[in-house]
């Protein structure tokens, strides 16, 4: 940059992009400096969903809805046991908490947290530059004082840091052992779970807990392994179905080991059912392509054609990579697809209980048109399971 702006003396955050843009603002969450690459997301509801949604790992969130933090923050709303996301970029100051289900102030949850965050700035600005020029690293600082704002060694500090491409980001999100998980869907009246009649085995390569609840309150005994856990190990569970995780990063790089896993899994004949990372990597082990998106899909209002029934679904996103449609083996059927890019968006194998979704049918936040995969793949165990016994019986 010939020549770096200061910060004004009634602000005291920034937001410096890698290509030298330049926001100002004032500072929310913890004081600090924080780094990641830089994404929008345009759902109206769920921000503390989002926030510990682990798939945004090593990112940097634009909400483009201007008031967060309307319903404060509680311990039942987070998707992980900690939060991944780098940092949070808002257009208003943060909202009062107004909702029964508040236990503190979102500020509050940040500082605690230590999230880094700005607000005041133009977010609509912010999202078309996004929009127009991709995806890019960039950095926030909170300082005690505009003068404590360096800009040209902001931009210099986003230039280096490390790009999600390459990157597997699935190793520091996933669980380090094995456990089962109980807890069914959330509900004021606290219902009890089914009994289970599937055991599940979940490949967390950085899952979100409501997909976990989705598969408890289907009927499923879930058993969640770490992402590096061998076929061997997965299949001493005796699974009747093998679920795979959404999660973060490059899934060309979490493919190197996942895929020999996945190949073994699939050559044993159990269901197979993959959202977003998980859809990746299953395309992946089926000999299909991937690649990063320009922008990336996040928000809570994506409109997915299912191409088998031409029904549209409005489904919740998060992702920056996608699988290349083009590269689909013999045998591997595109079957949702995209309204607002035409990119791939759900795979099946022919002839086989295997599939997925790029989008998130368990949703937290957002529509639930796309609950009926988690029925599907229920109904997949159980004729599995059918045949399986009629050839037992003969």
């Amino acid at each position: 940059m010939a020549h770096s702006p200061a910060c004004p003396s009634t602000l005291n955050a920034a937001l410096v992009l890698a290509d030298g843009s330049v926001f100002f603002g004032h500072g929310i969450g913890e004081k600090g400096v924080t780094a990641g690459e830089i994404c929008f997301n345009t759902g109206l509801t769920g921000y503390q969903e989002i926030l510990t949604d682990p798939s945004y790992a090593g990112q940097i969130i634009t909400f483009t809805f201007p008031h967060i933090g309307n319903v404060g923050a509680n311990k039942e709303d987070t998707e992980s046991r900690e939060v991944f996301a780098r940092g949070l970029i808002i257009r208003e100051p943060i909202t009062e908490p107004s909702n029964f289900r508040s236990a503190s102030h979102l500020n509050d949850w940040l500082v605690k947290h230590k999230i880094t965050g700005i607000c005041g700035i133009d977010t609509r600005r912010l999202t078309r530059h996004i929009r127009d020029h991709g995806a890019q690293n960039a950095v926030i600082q909170f300082a005690a004082s505009p003068d404590k704002i360096d800009v040209a060694a902001l931009v210099q500090k986003a230039q280096a840091h490390p790009s999600l491409k390459g990157l597997d980001l699935a190793k520091e999100v996933t669980v380090t052992k094995a456990y089962e998980w109980k807890e069914p869907l959330w509900s004021l009246t606290k219902s009890k779970a089914p009994k289970p009649l599937y055991n599940v085995v979940a490949i967390d390569y950085g899952e979100k807990l409501n997909i976990l609840r989705c598969l408890v309150s289907a009927g499923c005994r879930v058993t969640v392994v770490p992402a590096s856990t061998s076929a061997k190990d997965i299949l001493k569970h005796k699974p009747d179905g093998i679920f795979l995780s959404n999660g973060p990063g490059d899934p060309a790089a979490t493919g190197q080991y996942a895929i020999p896993v996945l190949k073994e899994l699939l050559d044993s004949g159990i269901p197979v059912f993959g959202i977003c990372l998980g859809h990746q990597l299953l395309a992946l082990a089926l000999g299909a392509k991937t690649e990063k998106m320009h922008r990336g899909h996040r928000g809570a209002n994506h409109p997915v054609q299912d191409l088998e029934t031409d029904k549209v679904e409005i489904t919740s996103q998060n992702h920056g990579f996608c699988v290349v449609r083009e590269s689909l083996p013999k045998g591997v059927i595109e079957t949702h697809r995209s309204l607002f890019d035409g990119s791939l968006e759900g795979i099946k194998v022919k002839g086989k209980p295997v599939f997925s979704v790029q989008y998130h049918p368990e949703a937290s936040p957002g529509p639930h048109d796309s609950h009926y995969l988690f029925e599907r793949f229920v109904k997949a165990m159980e004729s599995t399971k059918k045949k399986k016994a009629k050839r037992h019986a003969t």
